[in-house]
């Protein structure tokens, strides 16, 4: 279970791999330039390992079916949990509300890949998430390290924004076209 809160958080909120484009973070005050690894498609190429991307706040079924499924899987699982901390500028009270609006504008995207659906004669890929209809530049606009960006550098944070949404619709769209044909 990898709790993804895309920064490293408990040792002060640096930049990593898992920062995404546009966030500010310890050591890129000026937002990162480059593209958020992608761990769960890196776990699906090994075409062996049971692999989720979850949000409890946004479906809590979903997130409840990956736990079952990977547990019951015979071989390697892994789960990717979208995990706000505190570093992201709002009351941890409002963590579900954030979580719901995180994947309604399409900034973070629920599936679950099963190859055992193969021998169903299924695709491995089930993507549970619909296709995103929130506001995604309000969702950004809702926590510091995207907001402080905006603040002080509007300009790239205008580019970097409109580059992360666009790279988040091409993902979503990615997802929809493995889910129709990996079998």
């Amino acid at each position: 279970l990898v709790l993804d809160s895309e920064v490293y958080s408990n040792t002060g909120g640096q930049l990593s791999k898992a920062t995404p484009k546009g966030a500010t973070a310890r050591f890129a005050r000026g937002g990162k330039r480059l593209t958020k690894k992608n761990l769960g498609l890196m776990a699906m190429a090994h075409e062996n390992a049971y692999v989720a991307q979850v949000c409890m706040g946004a479906d809590m079924q979903q997130f409840l079916n990956a736990l079952t499924e990977a547990e019951a899987y015979d071989g390697p699982s892994l789960i990717i949990a979208y995990s706000p901390c505190i570093a992201h500028g709002y009351s941890m009270t409002k963590t579900l509300e954030r979580e719901r609006l995180a994947v309604d504008c399409g900034y973070w995207h629920l599936y679950r890949f099963n190859p055992r659906l193969r021998l169903e004669n299924k695709s491995a890929l089930i993507l549970d998430s619909k296709p995103p209809k929130g506001d995604f530049r309000a969702f950004l606009e809702g926590e510091n390290r995207f907001r402080a960006l905006l603040q002080k550098q509007p300009d790239t944070a205008e580019k970097l924004f409109e580059d992360l949404e666009s790279e988040c619709k091409k993902r979503y769209e990615f997802y929809q076209k493995l889910s129709e044909i990996f079998l």
